[in-house]
């Protein structure tokens, strides 16, 4: 596949053709930066492993030129840091045995230009090359990072491009830069990370650039998961002990013409007639 930018880069951890492991892909991410997918995805990543009848791809668009650095990558030039995080990206898909890892290495600011056409076109060829997808995950349109933000918002258009006999069954919102707890819980998708806990711990210890680099994501991912699942119920024992909060976006590829804007803010309507209630109701 050709791509618009001349450093993307295209991976196959078992040395299938680019072509049938896009085809043989049932569960996709597409999400901004270099470990966002091992973050976002784990429970698609878990139920893909070793199998032959289902396939994880993973997408990351951006170069991962801006990320923090501190310790032994503290003197890496943006180049080098970009060189690091790609051969960790790589070396995450090869841990988890997915089917292909691709990444499109767009600069954070041409994926913020809505004017911009090349991040959708590249998004779009990947959609169009995979078989029928069971699932795709997405940053959720509440995150509180900018370029997620942006992503999501690419990655939205290409969808909608898609013939909807084309488009995936269902599609996820995940919690990354602001966590997705604050939903009620009609509206939360539970995705169970509990299936293979220590691939899940390798797969974000494979992103040595931001634990040593000053950002903890080992520890912190870790113990989000744990929370959600402690947290999601006072009166009742967990079921799980590592959960993902999500949020359904599938009715944003059914119907086009539905408002991003307006169904984010309907989730925060849903959150303060909630509170409202409680409080009216013991009062």
């Amino acid at each position: 596949m050709n791509f618009s930018q001349p450093a993307a880069d295209i991976h196959v951890p078992d040395g299938r053709s680019v072509a049938k492991a896009l085809a043989r892909t049932t569960h996709l991410c597409l999400a901004a930066h270099q470990d966002d997918i091992e973050i976002m995805a784990h429970q698609a990543i878990a139920a893909c492993y070793g199998k032959q009848s289902a396939g994880f791809t993973g997408v990351v668009v951006t170069d991962g030129a801006g990320s923090p650095r501190t310790g032994k990558f503290a003197k890496f030039t943006d180049e080098e840091m970009k060189a690091e995080r790609r051969a960790e990206q790589r070396r995450a898909a090869k841990l988890g045995k997915y089917a292909a890892v691709i990444q499109l290495a767009h600069p954070s600011a041409v994926v913020k230009d809505a004017k911009e056409s090349r991040v959708t076109a590249d998004l779009t060829a990947i959609l169009r090359a995979c078989g029928q997808l069971e699932a795709v995950y997405l940053h959720n349109p509440a995150d509180k990072h900018d370029t997620h933000v942006a992503v999501f918002l690419r990655c939205l258009a290409a969808l909608r491009s898609l013939p909807k006999s084309k488009r995936p069954k269902r599609v996820l919102g995940c919690e990354v830069w602001r966590n997705l707890d604050w939903l009620v819980d009609t509206d939360k998708v539970l995705l169970n990370d509990s299936a293979r806990p220590a691939l899940a711990a390798k797969l974000i210890g494979a992103f040595q650039s931001q634990i040593a680099g000053g950002k903890r994501y080992d520890l912190a991912i870790a113990g989000r998961r744990l929370a959600n699942a402690t947290f999601h119920t006072s009166h009742a024992t967990d079921a799980a002990n590592a959960v993902t909060w999500a949020m359904d976006l599938t009715p944003l590829i059914k119907d086009n013409k539905l408002s991003v804007e307006q169904f984010t803010l309907a989730h925060l309507d849903r959150l303060r007639s909630d509170v409202q209630a409680r409080l009216q109701r013991f009062a």
